[in-house]
């Protein structure tokens, strides 16, 4: 009698839910609303695809080396590893109620059931099953909000390499042209010594006065000066270094010695022409995709607590009673009950609960087209300033040789006393911040590689993570 109404319900709440399966749950995915084309000039040499190893193409095994002992030292890193590793948690979660909850139970007793009667032994084993059959599909879309929260996390842990990554290189390439201008200032310094030296033998002699060699002497104390706080700032990156990687800093001073002896260059990359190519390769693009799919999920799941839920249960055990020497085995079993649950009142609970979930969804919606034109943008300001240190470069370079060249003819013209100490400086301070302009030029241009790689994904792989996360 109990399970009339039960047939009744059943189909009712099976046809009214199906019903309301189709459009309960708002899009998973929107649009990316990115423009057609870049509109700043591209590079065009390498390839997308080469990003995945791209440091190895630097040809700089100490760069690749420093990578990846900051990337195992990381906390960010380590941070991102471990959601990855609680969203595969809660996928394996949202995964168990779509199947039956089985449980064994064994029992044992032994008394007296009734007077008069002997003792009886009682020996039970047996299984229990319960399930709620997702008619809405609401579990299933959980399950998958939960894969899908399983490829943002690694997409956020790969987000959080290319981070790591991009820092150690431009603070590598820092010290790179750190070095440099260390070693630029040294030569300036020994020159204006020289110059200090000759113009006070000249000055002790009274063929120069001795206001002249008093100016040499500051100008070789003004260069003495920056050698020393040129070498502090190289001090201070590979300082920065040694934090970033924990590598022990006498070893890292003697790994860098070697290597940077040759001055760092990046290897080039190639930009697809259509942005939504590029920004789909995007870790935290991706990863903002999947919110959406998540929250998408949330939403059916609040608007799956207002219809009717079915569920079913079974037992079966095996028993054995023993009494006054003899045994009696048995097997019972049922199957149910089959329940549906109706939600009738409940205060505005579950109105409130959909009402979150919407607003909720929209919020991650707003974020995600956030996320691409941001994404959008960092890739512009890369390829603008990359164009932009690459027009300048030939100048600079331009600018160099000719204040070199005058620096060279005006203290040969100081050496026969046909130029003052006073052009001779001029002269020199050209000569000096032409130089150095180059060498920040360069480091500039690096840096916008790097960042160009950083804003392109570092080789990220929507499809690679999926199937890792499949797996």
């Amino acid at each position: 009698m109990i399970l009339s109404p039960l047939r009744t319900l059943a189909p009712l709440a099976a046809a009214l839910a199906l019903s309301a399966c189709s459009s309960f749950m708002p899009p998973t995915q929107v649009s990316m609303d990115a423009p057609a084309q870049w509109f700043a000039p591209l590079p065009h040499q390498g390839s997308v695809g080469s990003l995945t190893q791209w440091w190895q193409q630097q040809g700089d095994p100490l760069l690749v080396e420093l990578i990846a002992a900051a990337q195992a030292v990381s906390p960010s890193v380590s941070q991102a590893l471990a959601r990855v590793d609680a969203s595969r948690a809660q996928q394996a979660a949202a995964h168990s109620a779509l199947v039956p909850n089985v449980g064994a139970q064994v029992s044992g007793s032994r008394g007296v059931s009734q007077p008069g009667f002997a003792v009886t032994n009682t020996q039970q084993v047996g299984l229990q099953a319960s399930w709620e059959i997702d008619l809405v599909g609401a579990n299933r879309a959980v399950s998958r909000a939960a894969q899908a929260n399983v490829e943002g996390s690694q997409a956020q842990w790969h987000d959080a390499r290319v981070s790591v990554a991009a820092e150690v290189a431009s603070l590598y390439y820092s010290l790179s042209t750190c070095t440099q201008q260390l070693a630029l200032a040294r030569r300036d310094a020994a020159s204006r010594q020289e110059t200090a030296r000759l113009t006070g033998i000249n000055a002790g002699v009274g063929f120069v006065a001795p206001s002249v060699a008093a100016m040499a002497r500051a100008s070789a104390a003004d260069g003495s000066s920056r050698v020393t706080q040129q070498a502090a700032l190289c001090e201070l990156d590979t300082k920065a270094l040694v934090a970033l990687t924990a590598v022990p800093e006498p070893t890292l001073k003697e790994k860098l010695a070697l290597a940077l002896v040759k001055p760092a260059q990046v290897a080039t990359i190639s930009v697809a022409s259509v942005p939504a190519q590029t920004i789909a390769q995007r870790p935290d693009v991706f990863s903002a995709e999947r919110d959406v799919m998540v929250a998408s999920a949330q939403v059916g799941a609040a608007k799956a607590q207002r219809l009717p839920r079915l569920s079913l249960g079974g037992t079966i055990a095996g028993t054995r009673l023993t009494s006054n020497g003899a045994d009696q085995e048995g097997t019972t079993w049922s199957f149910g009950p089959l329940a549906v649950s109706l939600p009738i009142f409940d205060g505005g609970m579950r109105a409130a609960a959909v009402t979150s979930a919407e607003a909720n969804y929209q919020t991650v919606v707003t974020v995600y087209r956030a996320k691409v034109r941001q994404a959008v943008r960092e890739v512009e300001e890369a390829l603008v300033n990359l164009n932009s240190t690459d027009v300048r470069t030939q100048d600079a370079k331009v600018s160099t040789q000719g204040y070199a060249e005058s620096l060279a003819a005006t203290q040969s013209r100081f050496g026969q006393g046909l130029a003052s100490l006073v052009e001779l400086e001029d002269a020199r301070r050209n000569a000096l911040a032409s130089e150095s302009a180059q060498l920040s030029l360069a480091l500039e241009r690096n840096r916008a590689w790097v960042s160009l790689y950083r804003a392109l994904g570092g080789g990220f792989e929507p499809q690679t993570s999926t199937a890792t996360a499949a797996n």
